[in-house]
């Protein structure tokens, strides 16, 4: 049975190049197929316990969505061969190719075909929601995106204060509606120091009109297209509005080696089913 909004469909970028994961880190010690994942640039491939996608995915199935893209590159056919392997039970997988790494933005253009003009979720490969937040997007009802609160993320994540500082700070406005992003901010303004401050971790619920901000936005300063650049660009021009909704909890990064220990250990317990 479909909730309120209609939502079933998903997009997963997975994409990126693993830059950060692939750099020497001697903290960290690998297992050979975990090493292989790394050298691949496939970071939601590392296996901890499992390839860290099926937990995503889990989750994604765990919140009645039903029909998964995976943005993925012309090179990671190993990605595809894994899960055309699998009996799929409980979610639907789909490949769309960015043929180049132009950036979120860029990615996400590839998947207008299997979003057609119904709602879906985005979120990156990288980053393990707990399944209450995929539910809650699903009920909302129009595009939107998980609010999460700083200090409950250093609680209940595995993310070290000092890379929580480089998240992007929400501005959110008093109707609940998303005005604007700060990108990387480095320290918290001093006006929000005893106050709640909400951060993104790039997980939205779009509807259509986010594939015109994507072919629109310009080019960022790292010269690619970006999906914030492009949230914030439909919100300026295109008159794009997103509901903010505030979570206290955790979310598990696995960007960096040092993030695979932590991460394996946090999903021992967690059943993965698709």
């Amino acid at each position: 049975m479909i909730e309120s909004g209609g939502l079933t469909k998903a997009v997963i970028l997975a994409r990126g190049l693993g830059t950060r994961m692939r750099s020497a880190d001697s903290s960290a010690a690998l297992s050979g197929e975990q090493l292989h994942a790394v050298d691949a640039g496939i970071k939601a491939m590392i296996p901890v316990g499992r390839p860290f996608l099926d937990f995503v995915l889990s989750a994604l199935a765990d919140a009645a969505i039903e029909s998964v893209c995976l943005v993925i590159g012309p090179e990671h056919s190993s990605i595809r061969d894994y899960y055309n392997s699998l009996a799929l039970r409980r979610i639907q997988i789909h490949f769309a190719i960015q043929e180049r790494p132009l950036g979120t933005a860029n990615a996400l253009l590839s998947v207008r075909e299997f979003a057609a003009d119904d709602p879906f979720l985005s979120l990156n490969s990288d980053n393990y929601y707990p399944p209450e937040v995929f539910k809650a997007m699903r009920k909302l009802g129009e595009p939107g995106l998980p609010a999460f609160e700083r200090n409950a993320l250093l609680e209940q994540s595995n993310v070290p204060e000092e890379r929580l500082r480089e998240y992007a700070l929400l501005r959110v406005g008093n109707s609940g509606y998303l005005e604007g992003i700060i990108e990387k901010p480095g320290s918290l303004p001093a006006s929000t120091a005893n106050e709640s401050v909400y951060v993104s971790l790039n997980c939205w619920r779009f509807d259509a009109a986010i594939f015109r901000a994507c072919e629109e936005v310009p080019r960022s300063a790292r010269g690619e297209f970006e999906l914030p650049e492009a949230v914030q660009y439909g919100i300026a021009n295109l008159g794009l509005r997103l509901k903010a909704v505030p979570f206290h909890a955790g979310v598990l990064d696995l960007s960096r080696r040092s993030d695979i220990a932590s991460v394996a250990d946090r999903l021992r317990d967690v059943r993965v089913r698709l």
